[in-house]
């Protein structure tokens, strides 16, 4: 049994390159270390910075491992030398690194830091907010800059720390200008592009929101584990109650409009199916359109089970930690409010303590209730005034018809207590009924039946008047109990099928994970916990713990409060649910499992079909001028043999490059193709790349500094490129190649004239076997451009198409500088994005 105990996990969080997290990090490891920490360094990238560098005085520092990968030698964090050192706390730079391929490594730098901290390492890293997986597409559309390094999300919310490192745009800005982050000649193009103000400033509030998301994830199991249930009211959270009514649209529009007063705020808009007859009647419909405003407006929808109203929206509000909640008046009108006494909104106002309540009218308020009656049960006031009523109503009513003595008959009489014993039936049951058959019964025998003043219950006609009154009582009380229970029944019903298809929606829009149905299963039933499991937990019966099977090997476990039977069946239907939702995820993992191998067999089938008509066009060719050669039946001029020659050897030219390219292509998938990378200016490759392509239009390459990159592989990129634009460019027009220098990368852009492509279609151009847009389908295997992207990106480069403005396409090479270079990112592009 490993009782290592794992090592606890800091991260520093930044917005931006530059914001000092490894200066930061360093000064850490020196305060635990002159605290008498065993501190060592195991990765720390200064990137020339020298007071960074100077951070590293007397701290120990691990020797880089150095791998060799394609032709080229690299330095990584020596994760096995970290490991036998086994120090308390270990200091490793940018979080989301890719290690280079090779050697038993793991891919992904938070991958080792895993294996540190799983051998009791306490780790403390670095990671910029554009690297974070959730919103790696966020950061792209902000800035232009692909994202290549990600960590997931939830690696990063595992840590026991998140210190958020935070700067102003301009304070950021001026330390770029002072020199601090980037050397002289790139400090120009960084503040020009990704440092711009907008940039940093859209990064800063990704950053501050992203560690506020995690605050209070903390602070909620803070709170659960502490069973702490006052308010407290660290952000503004609005909970608005719906109904289902029409006035639920109006209600949703002013909470979002609270929730907006302030910057975080959330909305959340709840329902409340009850099983005592106020959820019958709701509109689903109504609810369902309510829940997509709510969803449009950024809020959340819930719906939990609870037999009162009123505490049920308490309850849920204290859960969800909310300040303010908000309600509609109440649709019943003053008669009403007076029978039945205080409605939800004043039940939740007294309920609510230090929660705000609205509420808000609207135009349905007063004007009466489109649901049916609270009074649909047997609650404890009716029970206690039943028997009450059964001897206070005979007796009143004695009192009154002993006033009119003489002016009504008995018959009357009889029949008025006849009513009353009714009445009393109606309101507290088949006990309520017998008490006040019996009392009736007595008073009309004693004071309306002659002899009055005595009683006269051996006279057959007062035995039957009695029976009657009993059986009428009783028969009232028991079809009263009945229909009561059937209207119990149907709401029971009711709010079952409205809660399942509240899930069931949930789960057909796809929008909700396997942890997410266990968030609203708990939040549903008001219990503590809901997890999904393989084997039932051993508990014993009444000790909150609830188990239902969800699928085969697989349980349902909810762990509070103990639920009731109606309410088993409703979570065994949630069972069923969530292993659907289950059984969907393995057969989406299955389904990505096929798609490689259905993705090569497309590749086999076009591979062939064009093996079938492109190679064998130039194999023709070639073979025809050969056999004409060497026939014997025709004498061939010294011009036509010349032809045939040429002929024979365009083909036999034409079918190498073609093989190259399927032998290249092949090689870059998997991963052997050979690299040797060194500094090479364009002026260098351009002249041979372009040979083949007359009348090219060269733009601002002389200026270029060099790139780190391999000269033939970028003489094939350029050249297919080229080659690809002359076949789209029309007569009279040439193509166009220019170079920038930009945030330590140059961008080669090779521009044509053509008709262009639809961005929709645009990522097709680079998968093999793909001609979109050529005018002769006829003129090669349609792998230039997907062997262009392919070389290029194993230089660590990108290749991307852009309309040409005008019209036409513009395909962008970016390449890293050699001077921008670093080794260790020799399996990513550079980006300006980089962890420093």
């Amino acid at each position: 049994m490993n009782d290592v105990r794992r090592g606890r996990l800091k991260v520093y969080l930044g917005a931006a390159p530059g914001l000092g997290k490894t200066y930061r990090m360093l000064d850490e490891a020196r305060r635990r270390a002159a605290r008498g920490a065993d501190v060592v360094v195991g990765f720390a990238e200064c990137h020339g910075r020298p007071r960074t560098e100077a951070m590293l005085d007397g701290l120990e520092v691990v020797a880089r491992a150095q791998c060799a990968y394609r032709g080229g030698y690299f330095e990584e964090m020596d994760l096995p030398a970290v490991l036998a050192r086994r120090p308390e706390v270990a200091v490793v730079d940018e979080f989301a690194h890719s290690n280079v391929p090779g050697g038993g490594r793991n891919a992904k730098r938070w991958q080792d830091i895993d294996v540190l901290l799983a051998a009791g390492i306490d780790v403390v890293t670095a990671v910029n907010v554009q690297h974070l997986a959730s919103l790696k597409d966020v950061v792209e559309k902000i800035t232009g800059v692909p994202q290549h390094e990600t960590v997931p999300d939830d690696v990063v919310r595992r840590a026991q720390q998140i210190e958020l490192i935070d700067m102003p745009p301009e304070g950021l800005r001026r330390r770029m200008a002072h020199g601090n982050i980037y050397t002289p000649e790139k400090i120009d193009a960084a503040l020009a592009n990704y440092f711009r103000p907008g940039n940093l400033t859209a990064l800063r509030q990704l950053a501050l929101l992203w560690v506020a998301d995690r605050v209070d994830e903390a602070l909620h199991t803070y709170r659960a584990e502490h069973a702490i249930g006052g308010v407290w009211e660290t952000r503004e959270r609005v909970v608005v109650a719906l109904t289902g009514g029409p006035e639920g649209d109006t209600l949703i529009r002013r909470a979002a409009r609270i929730a907006d007063r302030s910057a975080g705020g959330d909305l959340l808009a709840v329902h409340v199916a009850r099983s005592d007859g106020l959820a019958a009647g709701v509109s689903h419909a109504s609810l369902a359109r309510q829940r997509r405003l709510v969803e449009d407006l950024g809020g959340s929808y819930h719906s939990v089970v609870g037999d009162g109203v009123a505490t049920a929206l308490v309850d849920f509000a204290r859960t969800e930690n909310a300040t303010q909640l908000v309600l509609g008046t109440s649709r019943r009108g003053r008669f009403e409010r007076f029978l039945t006494g205080p409605g939800t909104g004043e039940t939740v106002t007294e309920l609510s303590g230090d929660i705000d309540v609205h509420r808000v009218t609207h135009e349905r308020a007063g004007r009466g209730t489109l649901l049916p009656s609270r009074r649909r049960t047997l609650s404890t006031a009716r029970l206690i005034a039943g028997p009450v009523a059964g001897l206070v109503l005979p007796v009143l009513l004695t009192v009154c018809l002993a006033q009119v003595r003489g002016t009504v008959n008995l018959t009357s009489e009889a029949l008025l207590f006849l009513l009353a014993v009714v009445g009393v039936a109606c309101i507290g049951g088949v006990a309520s009924a017998v008490i006040a058959s019996v009392t009736a019964s007595l008073l009309l025998n004693y004071w309306f039946i002659p002899p009055i003043g005595q009683f006269t219950l051996d006279d057959p006609n007062a035995l039957l008047a009695l029976g009657v009154f009993t059986v009428v009582a009783a028969t009232v009380a028991a079809v009263v109990d009945r229909s009561l229970r059937l209207s119990r029944r149907s709401a029971r019903a009711t709010a079952e099928a409205e809660t399942m298809s509240s899930l069931a929606g949930s789960i057909v829009r796809g929008g909700q994970t396997i942890p997410a149905l266990l968030e609203r299963t708990r939040e549903t039933f008001g219990t503590d916990s809901a997890e999904l499991v393989d084997e039932p937990p051993d508990h014993e019966v009444g000790s909150g713990v609830t188990t239902v099977p969800a699928g085969p090997g697989a349980y349902l476990v909810l762990r509070g409060r103990t639920l009731s039977s109606s309410e088993r069946r409703v979570l065994a239907a949630f069972a069923a649910h969530v292993g659907s939702a289950v059984e969907r995820a393995q057969l989406a993992e299955a389904a990505a499992e096929i798609e490689p191998v259905k993705a090569a067999d497309r590749l086999r089938t076009a591979l062939l079909r064009a093996v079938g008509h492109d190679l064998r066009t130039p194999l023709a060719a070639g073979w025809a001028a050969v056999t004409s050669l060497r026939g014997r039946d025709v004498e061939f001029s010294a011009e036509d043999r010349d032809e045939l020659l040429a002929t024979a050897d365009e083909s036999m030219a034409k079918l190498n490059r073609l093989l190259e390219n399927l032998l290249d292509l092949s090689r870059l998938e998997a991963g052997v193709l050979p690299l040797s990378l060194r500094a090479t200016s364009l002026e260098e490759v351009l002249p041979m790349a372009l040979a083949d392509v007359p009348d090219v239009d060269l733009r601002d390459v002389e200026s270029i500094p060099p790139v780190l990159v391999d000269p033939p592989l970028l003489e094939r990129v350029i050249a297919n490129l080229a080659g690809n634009a002359a076949r789209h460019t029309p007569a009279g027009r040439r193509v166009m190649v220019t170079a920038s220098a930009l945030g330590g990368r140059v961008e080669l852009r090779v521009v044509d004239r053509g008709p262009g492509l639809p961005t929709t279609g645009r990522e097709r151009l680079f998968e093999p076997f793909q001609r979109l847009g050529d005018t002769d389908n006829t003129t090669g295997l349609g792998l230039g451009l997907a062997l262009a992207r392919g070389l290029t990106e194993a230089m660590n480069g990108t290749l991307t198409p852009e309309d040409t403005p005008g019209g036409g396409l513009t395909m962008v090479v970016s390449l890293p500088l050699a001077e921008r270079v670093d080794p260790s990112a020799s399996t990513a592009a550079a980006t300006p994005g980089r962890t420093p």
